[in-house]
């Protein structure tokens, strides 16, 4: 058990405002006088900053700090939620009557627990307070620091945008079941924009990363790195020509590429998606999806990543799910009450954007397993194709997974060898299928910096991506030339 977080959690948001487990076993118990299936509590205390560089000035400084506590109560597949900015014993009990209106009168068949107790969480990531761990006139030097090196790199450099953001965030979940959690989840994140000039052609290049660490884990070297990469995208793209259009063979590089997967198919595994059968992979369990070599999992439990939890937002330890499994569908990600409906298990998946918002079945760390390729055994196998290394912007239909995405950073290949950038390279299909077009598997599984964010229904929470370097046949390109 995880016992110091669940106590900090304890000292910040209950013991302040005078409440502890006999009120919260209270709370929970008169939303049981009406018939309802499962009831939680969700407080939070989250303070938060970004400071912005731009034109060789931080610009910008923001702080923020947010408190309160959702209530929430099931019954059947309706779900009432109340959630107040105040925490308090009166602010419990009025959210608590509010949600009672869902459920029917007299009592259910299932009880709520009498009291409270703990379960086994993992230890993940430090519980730092990372906004602490720089003071502000270091942070402020950063940033300076950063726009100085990108500018040494290439006369062409003609802008430099940088951004560094902080987030200290505390949780404690309170179940009927009796369960009670918390979490202390840091987030660190350095984002970094180049735009080079030349011939008055301008172009854009970024990078950038974090995770579940302090300030100090932004050291030299990679800050260096995040630097190289920003400078460099933004000059191959200089030299970029107009894409090609049309199928042809593409190969995805390892990492952020990862993100058409979260995209394409990641959100098609959620729980709530296919318990409506509103996904491409509805009802497709036991069946083949995709490639052979083709193994998917959705892992909350790396330490330190962006993605991952200790406990989901309902109080659950994450796991790493096994989502497609040598191109057979195996399951989706579950919250507690899309697994109930489906009567699968929960796979602590439950997430949400702040106190404020309903939990759903969200990803964490999303990404394909390694095969037994080298990479450059995959470019070397393509007579003519499309090299993406990285991805900007996407946009995909739940319904039939049919996706665009734009490819930031790609080059031609031709005979087998890298070639020529290229610009404006969009890559065009639909999930399940490209699934199938999967016939090389690189063995440098990577993933991404740190930088990923996932939005479903109006709510944002931080994710990662990855995958190996992969050879898919047939793909449709849309391009400039």
């Amino acid at each position: 058990m995880n016992s110091s977080n669940l106590a900090l959690a304890r000292s910040i948001l209950l013991t302040p405002f005078g409440l502890d487990d006999i009120a919260l076993t209270n709370t929970l118990a008169s939303m049981f006088t009406h018939k309802v299936d499962y009831a939680d509590l969700y407080f939070q205390f989250t303070k938060s900053e970004g400071w912005s560089l731009e034109e060789g000035i931080v610009k910008t400084g923001s702080f923020h700090i947010d408190q309160g506590v959702g209530v929430r109560a099931i019954s059947g597949d309706k779900t009432a939620f109340a959630y107040s900015d105040e925490i308090s014993l009166n602010a419990l009990q009025e959210a608590a009557a509010a949600t009672r209106t869902i459920a029917r009168y007299g009592q259910g068949k299932i009880k709520v627990a009498t009291s409270m107790y703990g379960i086994n969480t993992h230890s993940l990531y430090f519980p730092h307070d990372p906004l602490s761990s720089l003071d502000p006139t270091a942070k402020v030097q950063l940033l300076e620091r950063i726009e100085k090196l990108a500018r040494k790199k290439d006369p062409r450099v003609k802008q430099v945008m940088a951004g560094l953001a902080g987030e200290y965030d505390v949780v404690l979940v309170a179940r009927s079941d009796g369960v009670i959690a918390g979490d202390v989840r840091p987030l660190v994140r350095l984002s970094l924009t180049v735009i080079a000039e030349q011939d008055g052609r301008r172009e854009v290049g970024s990078s950038g990363g974090g995770g579940r660490y302090s300030y100090d884990y932004f050291t030299d070297e990679i800050i260096e790195k995040y630097v190289d990469e920003a400078v460099k995208g933004a000059l191959v793209n200089l030299d970029a020509r107009a894409a090609p259009a049309g199928p042809m063979t593409v190969v995805l590089g390892p990492g952020w590429p990862g993100v058409l997967l979260h995209e394409a198919i990641g959100h098609g595994l959620e729980g709530d998606f296919n318990r409506k059968g509103s996904s491409a992979f509805s009802g497709r369990v036991g069946q083949r999806v995709a490639a052979k070599g083709v193994t998917v999992v959705d892992d909350g439990t790396l330490p330190d990543r962006r993605g991952s939890l200790n406990i989901d937002d309902e109080g659950n330890p994450t796991q790493c799910t096994t989502l497609i499994e040598n191109g057979i569908l195996k399951g989706y990600i579950q919250d507690t009450m899309n697994a109930r409906l489906m009567k699968l298990p929960v796979t602590g998946n439950a997430r949400r954007e702040s106190f404020a918002h309903l939990p759903m079945p969200r990803m964490t760390n999303t990404y394909m397993l390694a095969g037994d390729k080298d990479p450059e055994e995959i470019l070397a196998s393509v007579k003519n194709g499309l090299y993406a290394v990285n991805f900007g912007g996407g946009q995909v239909d739940i319904t039939n997974g049919k996706f665009v995405f734009s490819a930031s950073e790609a080059y031609m290949i031709e005979d087998g060898r890298i070639s020529f950038p290229v610009k404006g390279a969009t890559l065009v299909g639909n999930g399940p299928d490209v699934l199938n077009r999967v016939s090389m598997i690189g063995n440098d599984l990577r993933l991404d910096s740190g930088v990923g964010v996932c939005g479903k229904d109006g709510q944002s929470v931080p994710v990662g991506v990855g995958q190996p370097t992969l050879r898919l046949d047939g793909i449709t390109v849309g391009g400039t030339a």
